[in-house]
C-alpha cells in the first residue's frame, strides 16, 4: 500500500482526465495500473503524472488502453487562447493550428474566431505522410 500512497497524485490525475483505472495494486514492488482512455491525451496526462516521480521506472508498471484514437483529445477553449496557442501546447507547434482548424470545420467558420468554451477535437501528435 506504500505506492499507492506515494502516486495518490497520479491516482487522483487520472480521475481528473477522465481515465478509467479498473485495477490499482502492488504487485512484487510495482504499482500495476490497468485500465482504459478515452483519448490519447487522457493517457498522456496520467503518464506525465507519472514521469514526476523520481523512480518511477522502476515502481510503475501501465497497462491502459485507448478507446478512440482517431483523435488526440477533446479540449475546452479558455479566455485568451488562440488556435496556435492551442496547437502550441498540444501538437508543439503552433503552426499546427491549420490541422486543428481543418478537424473543427463543422463549428469554426474562421481560424481567427474561436469562442470560450467551444469544444474542438485535437489531431493526433502525428500523422502519417501521404503516399
Amino acid at each position: 500500500m506504500a505506492l499507492q500512497t506515494d502516486y495518490a497524485d497520479v491516482l487522483e490525475a487520472a480521475k481528473s482526465a477522465g481515465v478509467n483505472l479498473t485495477g490499482v495494486k502492488e504487485d512484487d514492488g510495482k504499482l500495476v495500473l490497468t485500465g482504459t482512455a478515452q483519448y490519447g491525451y487522457q493517457r498522456d496526462q496520467m503518464w506525465d503524472r507519472i514521469k514526476t516521480h523520481a523512480n518511477w521506472q522502476n515502481e510503475v508498471a501501465v497497462i491502459l488502453n485507448v478507446i478512440d484514437s482517431s483523435i488526440y483529445g477533446n479540449y475546452k477553449v479558455q479566455a485568451g487562447e488562440t488556435l496556435g496557442k492551442i496547437a502550441k501546447h498540444f501538437l508543439g507547434d503552433a503552426g499546427q493550428y491549420k490541422r486543428i482548424f481543418e478537424l473543427n470545420k463543422d463549428q469554426l467558420k474562421d481560424a481567427d474566431h474561436i469562442q470560450v468554451g467551444q469544444t474542438l477535437k485535437i489531431p493526433n501528435k502525428a500523422s502519417s505522410p501521404a503516399v
